[in-house]
């Protein structure tokens, strides 16, 4: 049986990593102590287990997010995976391959607003390159 201690570290660790200290400080601190048991499983679970297991590299995990959180219309979650898709070596490219995909499939105004997102992480322009968060 896994140790649910080591599988939260290794989470954390991973959390951190993809989308910056503070961000992760912050978004487990915003449910307080009613939040503490989903972020647990979060850190654990998503980051401790999943985003560590081989099938994946993390570019592709991280496209895969960008098409899910996208796709579902959870524009908050999308900024989030956004930037952690740019530490895990994403291009502007991919991103907007991803994003033409979610328009035909799902719809253009399912790709409006993560488009605007990505827009600002990746940058607008190709000679600007990426846009700091």
């Amino acid at each position: 049986m896994v140790d649910t201690g080591e599988l939260n570290a290794r989470g954390l660790s991973r959390r951190k990593k993809m989308f910056g200290e503070a961000d992760v400080e912050k978004r487990m601190a915003a449910a307080g102590d009613f939040g503490a048991p989903l972020q647990a499983v979060i850190n654990g679970y998503v980051y401790g287990d999943v985003w560590e297991r081989t099938g994946l590299s993390d570019d592709v995990r991280s496209l895969v997010m960008l098409a899910i959180t996208a796709a579902s219309g959870r524009p908050t979650e999308f900024r989030v995976h956004a930037k952690g898709a740019l530490e895990n070596g994403c291009t502007r490219e991919q991103v907007q391959d991803v994003l033409l995909l979610i328009a035909m499939y799902c719809g253009i105004p399912a790709a409006i607003e993560p488009n605007q997102i990505a827009a600002e992480i990746f940058g607008r322009d190709a000679s600007a390159g990426p846009v700091a968060p």
